[in-house]
């Protein structure tokens, strides 16, 4: 994989970790970053592992996914450029709760607990950055139960295209190409509802022109007829 420094540095600066730091602040906090490189279907941790480094998404997909008891794989949620992912067990040390691995390949730096530590020792005034974006998951999270109670399944559907979209689209003649590489179980793990309710809730979209389904991807027409079905 071609290495862009450049590219990674601006989706880094970019990222919620970094966001609103100054250039040589940031560059400082880089430095102590480790590229890794992880080919498709390999894990950057476990389930039930010790969590001691966060991980910025810089090419790629990163998808978090939890095992129930019976053994299936339940996916939470799916990251790219430039989500942080595993921040919570660098702040709140404890085993993971979920495992994090690869769909393709990808690029994520690498900051471990350590590094941080010594990083912030010289740079406390920056620690309302970090709170920051612990409040933005925790908002995040918060959003996504309420989802669960008060909004339907059609309506979730909506919100997670329009989210996907957001960090994974691109636009072709005018419409958002989606290519999220999602299987149709995985979206309906993701929206926290049957699978056969979210491909009536796709086929309904598609039928009326907001959207069309393909293999691993959604080609979105009317994003602000999914925004109004969303709330």
């Amino acid at each position: 994989m071609p290495h862009d420094a450049a590219a990674e540095d601006n989706v880094l600066r970019s990222s919620p970790l970094l966001a609103g730091l100054d250039i040589e602040t940031a560059h400082s906090l880089i430095a102590v970053m480790t590229r890794k490189v992880y080919r498709r279907g390999e894990v950057i941790f476990f389930e039930g592992a010790p969590g001691d480094a966060l991980y910025v998404v810089v090419r790629g997909k990163v998808k978090l996914a939890r095992t129930a008891r019976d053994g299936r794989e339940n996916l939470l949620n799916i990251f790219g450029p430039p989500d942080v992912v595993g921040e919570l067990s660098v702040f709140d040390p404890g085993p993971r709760v979920a495992r994090a691995h690869v769909p393709e390949e990808t690029v994520v730096y690498e900051l471990t607990r350590r590094s941080l530590d010594t990083w912030m020792r010289t740079h406390l005034e920056y620690s309302k950055q970090f709170l920051r974006m612990l409040a933005k998951r925790i908002r995040r999270m918060s959003i996504n139960q309420a989802d669960l109670v008060f909004t339907d399944v059609p309506g979730r559907v909506a919100k997670a295209i329009l989210d996907l979209g957001q960090r994974f689209g691109n636009l072709d003649r005018g419409h958002v190409v989606v290519r999220h590489g999602l299987t149709q179980e995985e979206v309906a793990q993701l929206v926290g509802a049957s699978r056969e309710t979210v491909n009536k809730a796709l086929a309904d979209f598609a039928s009326r022109g907001w959207i069309d389904v393909q293999m691993g991807a959604v080609v979105v027409y009317e994003p602000d007829r999914l925004r109004a079905r969303s709330r």
